[in-house]
């Protein structure tokens, strides 16, 4: 059995009610471009960036919920009103980032190993 919950969904609102579901959890939240049918995203740094991502995976506590979050087409992505920018005031994907908390890491941030294990490592 598996020590965290992982969940992946598409959409502002599925995220949000997923957090809901998950209150007083610790959550991590990876957000990404949406993939096609084929599983390619049109965001090429989020396709290099998983693989750390899920990498990293191995530092999550017990219990802990890692939510997949695929932020939807890049025209709704660079719609600078869209729900996860102004919301949740996400500046770039991919980004990784502990929910209710001032800790992410942003682009280039999310292929660094030592960084993603940090974020995951912090209590």
């Amino acid at each position: 059995m598996a020590r965290y919950e992982e969940v992946s969904m598409s959409g502002y609102e599925e995220f949000t009610q997923v957090v809901e579901q998950h209150r007083g959890k610790t959550i991590f939240a990876y957000f990404s471009g949406f993939k096609d049918t084929e599983g390619k995203s049109w965001c090429p740094d989020c396709v290099q960036a998983e693989p750390v991502v899920r990498e990293g995976l191995k530092h999550v506590g017990e219990g802990w919920v890692f939510i997949y979050c695929q932020v939807g087409e890049k025209p709704y992505w660079k719609d600078p009103n869209n729900d996860f920018r102004k919301k949740l005031e996400l500046t770039a994907v991919p980004t990784l980032l502990k929910y209710g908390t001032p800790q992410k890491l942003v682009e280039s941030e999310c292929l660094q190993a030592d960084l993603v294990g940090m974020l995951f490592s912090e209590d």
